[in-house]
């Protein structure tokens, strides 16, 4: 499986991003023959190399030559830039999720609905060339699993259209919530907004750091002079190694229940899906006394406990949990949505160590489908497993 590393320890942005993919053998021709698929105007691209701290990278750089294209600062009018163009689907998905990502924290930081979010300065047209040339790469390399090296942020302010913010910036702070950042001294935003979003998009997996037969190298380069280190974002691109499973952390909660209604279990147990939850499960247990009760499972990741457990506390009876953390040896799992002749289906496929693919198609999907349609769940499985294969 084909499997990239950002290593970020000078940060990430959009523009280093696009650079580190170029550097590592992403043709800039082929890089403007898809972004002209998205109908956009009013702007030249540039790539050249730039030496940073004796490490020779690529600059990347969006020069916009007609300043009535410069603002699409809605996320609706982005959407339908994205949706109306002629890019393929797998990039149309990674780059609306990319937008996704940004909304929500937005949305979170402004206390607004999505729909009605204004980007500002994520919304210039060059963060759209950034974000859609990055999605355009990452389909080109074939890329079905990105991780995570070095996450580092800077320190000091920024200076905004909402005023002047510590850094991280609000929005890029609220992308990072549960993810291993480490704040350095330096004094740059080291990870800006749409380097934010780029990052917790593509990486969806920060624990696991499998082996990795490296094909190609990429180093983009920023925009700032750093005194003690190159700016430079690193991309090692290569196939996952077959002889260790990946491994992550994770945080166990539990708690034992032996006063509460059953009927209170389903409300709970999707509630903590919903926010995160890895896994929730029931175990019938005897209590002191005798006394017949239920042991609560959640395996999350190790940024949810916090909430999780009030969440706990709040809608059951208990009055404590306890929690540990845990290893876990996990398969390399793609998520994508296929097309089927009944419409289409979501599946998980999974990785075994010994080259076998094991397809998991949606339930839910399947489920309605079926109840849609009245053709039967097991043909809607079987199709979407065929079409899998």
């Amino acid at each position: 499986m084909r499997i990239a590393y950002l290593d970020c320890f000078s940060g990430i942005s959009g523009d280093m991003t696009v650079a580190a993919f170029l550097d590592a053998g992403l043709k800039l021709s082929v890089l403007k023959k898809r972004l002209s698929l998205l109908n956009l105007k009013g702007y030249s691209l540039s790539a050249f190399k730039k030496n940073c701290h004796g490490i020779a990278g690529t600059k990347f750089e969006v020069h916009i030559s007609d300043k009535r294209h410069l603002k699409r600062s809605t996320y609706k009018e982005i959407k339908n830039i994205i949706n109306k163009s002629k890019l393929d689907i797998k990039t149309k998905s990674i780059a609306l999720s990319i937008f996704e990502t940004l909304a929500k924290a937005e949305a979170k930081v402004h206390n607004k609905p999505k729909a009605g979010i204004h980007f500002h300065e994520v919304g210039d047209l060059d963060s759209i060339i950034d974000i859609v040339s990055t999605a355009i790469a990452a389909n080109e390399f074939g890329i079905e699993k990105f991780y995570c090296l070095n996450l580092k942020a800077g320190k000091g302010n920024v200076l905004t259209r909402h005023g002047n913010f510590p850094l991280p910036a609000p929005a890029t702070l609220q992308m990072l919530k549960g993810k291993p950042v480490s704040f350095s001294d330096i004094e740059y935003e080291l990870i800006t907004p749409t380097g934010a979003a780029i990052l917790t998009t593509l990486v969806k997996d920060f624990d696991s750091k499998p082996k990795i037969d490296i094909r190609a190298l990429g180093y983009g380069a920023g925009s700032y002079e750093i005194e003690l280190q190159p700016d430079v974002l690193r991309l090692i691109i290569g196939d996952s190694g077959k002889e260790a499973l990946p491994q992550d952390k994770i945080v166990v909660i539990e708690t034992n229940i032996d006063d509460m209604s059953p009927v209170y279990y389903e409300y709970l147990m999707d509630k903590l899906f919903k926010m995160g939850a890895l896994d929730v499960y029931l175990t019938n247990v005897y209590m002191k006394k005798s006394r017949p009760g239920v042991l609560l499972t959640v395996l999350a990741k190790e940024g949810l406990l916090d909430e999780l457990a009030k969440t706990i506390m709040k809608e059951a009876t208990t009055s404590g949990v306890r929690y540990y953390s845990a290893n876990r040896k996990i398969l390399d799992r793609v998520t994508k949505t296929i097309k089927t002749k009944y419409g289409p289906v979501r599946v998980k496929v999974n990785f075994g160590p010994d080259g076998i693919k094991t397809i998991s198609p949606e339930y839910e999907d399947c489920k309605k489908i079926a109840e849609k349609t009245s053709i039967p769940l097991k043909t809607v499985f079987n199709e979407a497993r065929k079409k899998s294969s």
